[in-house]
């Protein structure tokens, strides 16, 4: 938990049973207690939640300031930078295309993207601080850049294959997204493909692969085949300047104040023009925008008689794809987020929570979080979706675990009956 920044429990609840689990029910005072008190105790400088649940919305509440500086509070249609939140909706995006035949997902993927042909996997530096390369066990697949065991590396991930990044910086917002997967390419791999979880730039292939296999610009095909479709009006990685009275805030947690981040680092993908529209970040939206992308994805790829995915599209993606002989020391830090695997683009419950300090939630739950402590999460078996928004850095999972006890309680068991 973080230090000086645990909310207070409810009353102790006895252990549930499976069928106590399967009625429960989201309490949308003790939620609301919970941000009031977030805000309060400093764990954030403001946030809202959005809880939907059996068909309706069963919660909205907010607290504290999208803007401290100039005392604007943190509303319904305050704007949020959801980072890496992003990344199931471009997953979303090439699995449209999945549908239509235009890939398999065990493509080797240059195939598709010439440029990924002949990759090296790094294995250390000789004398002179060059890379020792080797050739990899297999070509990575599109399967592979879908759930983060290509072998690609990120930004500040280190080693010899991040000195080369480093070099060639694929993901400077200067680039197109054809230019960044050109300069990705001449990174080594740092691991054979599908042997190793590393968080990687792999969505942003997802979101070439997009424009190749379609024939169109990434963000022209999501806006076109799921933002209008889903009446999703308020989304999107460029912005007007006129929206940018309603942006919230990032602030930078320094000890036990926050500061204001420089808004160079991170207004230019949005308000400034840059030519990269990357699948793994760059969304602006609201709670209520991605809550319509998240009902979709609740209820099988399926809102208000639109269709975006058929449900078994939907299962594939909500599927541990992670191979069981990849070790927990070789997840990165996917064990510390629940106990679980990896499908396309979200994390995928498998087992319910082991400890009182894990986090909440019900097997089969598929979720994923953005990097200014933003976090939502699907749960089909309480037909639940709910957001969380707020915009601090850095990311804090000790607070993701209070808002899950604050939605769940602390002693929920996380099954539900056969």
């Amino acid at each position: 938990m973080l230090a000086g920044c645990a909310t207070p429990a409810p009353a102790p609840a006895p252990a549930e049973t499976p069928s106590q689990s399967a009625r429960f029910q989201s309490d949308c005072a003790a939620i609301s207690s919970f941000l009031d008190n977030a805000v309060a105790q400093g764990c954030t400088v403001g946030a809202s939640m959005l809880v939907w649940k059996d068909g309706q919305e069963v919660c909205f509440t907010a607290a504290g300031f999208a803007v401290r500086e100039r005392e604007q509070p943190f509303a319904r249609d305050t704007l949020v930078q959801i980072f890496s939140m992003t990344k199931p909706v471009t997953g979303v995006a090439l699995m449209q295309l999945w549908e239509q035949g235009k890939f398999g997902l065990d493509d080797p993927l240059y195939w598709h993207l010439p440029e990924y042909e002949g990759l090296q996997v790094v294995t250390g530096v000789d004398e002179d601080g060059q890379p020792i390369l080797r050739p990899p066990s297999r070509p990575p697949t599109i399967r592979d850049a879908m759930r983060h065991t290509a072998g690609f590396t990120y930004v500040e991930a280190g080693g010899p294959a991040y000195e080369v990044w480093k070099q060639l910086d694929p993901l400077a917002f200067s680039n197109t997204l054809e230019e960044f997967s050109l300069k990705l390419a001449q990174v080594p791999l740092i691991a054979d493909p599908g042997t190793r979880w590393s968080y990687s730039a792999g969505v942003d292939v997802q979101a070439r692969l997009v424009e190749v296999l379609s024939g169109m610009p990434f963000a022209d095909y999501v806006q076109q085949n799921i933002f209008t479709p889903l009446g999703m009006q308020d989304s999107g990685w460029q912005r007007d300047p006129a929206d940018l009275p309603r942006l919230a805030q990032i602030y930078v947690q320094k000890g036990d104040a926050f500061e204001p981040d420089d808004p160079k680092l991170w207004l230019e993908a949005n308000f400034a023009g840059a030519r990269l529209t990357m699948g793994g970040s760059g969304i602006v939206t609201t709670v209520d925008d991605y809550m319509r992308f998240a009902r979709m994805l609740l209820r099988e790829g399926e809102l208000e008689g639109v269709r975006i995915l058929q449900p078994g599209t939907i299962r594939v993606m909500a599927t541990d794809m992670l191979d069981p002989r990849i070790p927990a020391d070789q997840r990165g830090f996917l064990p510390g987020k629940g106990t679980g695997g990896f499908g396309i683009n979200f994390l995928v419950r498998t087992a319910p929570p082991q400890t009182a300090g894990e986090n909440r939630g019900t097997v089969g739950e598929f979720f994923w979080d953005g990097y200014p402590s933003m976090l939502f999460w699907v749960d089909p078996a309480q037909d639940m979706a709910v957001i969380f928004a707020t915009q601090k850095i850095p990311f804090d999972n000790a607070l993701h675990h209070d808002v899950r006890d604050a939605v769940y309680g602390p002693d929920y068991a996380g099954t539900v009956p056969d």
